[in-house]
């Protein structure tokens, strides 16, 4: 696994855990055990981008929240499964700040749904793709993101004149 994979897996899970316990341990605490015991051979550069990471997401945690809400108003973010909505947060993170972590818009997004498939559950990738997705269109509406859309299963509008 690259690092930066291994990485966001870190983050993902060391959010996770902070958020299971409603963010009552310290984040650095909890990152600093997950990375001793799931990333040993880390380098300096590796731990760098775990904890800007996770520590971006706990300094955005509310307006990522919002952001989220806004996107998938039918999904409120508290009634998301703890994983979908981590996902989502990282995801998002570097989506919005990723510029600074040297993220293309398109990578944030990959690698979110990526988390998804190997984390979450059976509609979890679909999920996280739509509402990236749906939120790169807002930031960037000129962009020619493709998204994995369901299709309209409705049935045709009668269009002919009466």
């Amino acid at each position: 696994m690259a690092s930066r994979a291994l990485g966001r897996s870190l983050a993902l899970q060391s959010l996770y855990e902070w958020d299971f316990y409603e963010r009552k341990d310290g984040l650095k605490e909890v990152v600093d055990r997950n990375i001793k015991e799931f990333g040993p051979g880390f380098e300096e550069r590796d731990y760098s981008y775990v904890y800007a990471l996770t520590n971006g997401v706990g300094a955005k945690f509310d307006e990522l929240n919002n952001i989220i809400g806004k996107a998938a108003p039918d999904w409120p973010v508290d009634k998301l499964s703890l994983i979908d909505r981590n996902i989502l947060r990282i995801g998002l993170y570097e989506l919005v700040y990723g510029k600074t972590m040297d993220v293309p818009p398109r990578v944030a997004i990959n690698e979110a749904v990526e988390l998804a498939k190997t984390y979450g559950g059976q509609n979890s990738s679909k999920f996280v793709n739509g509402v990236l997705g749906t939120i790169y269109r807002q930031i960037d509406p000129n962009t020619d993101l493709k998204t994995h859309e369901p299709e309209d299963r409705s049935e045709p509008k009668d269009e002919s004149p009466s």
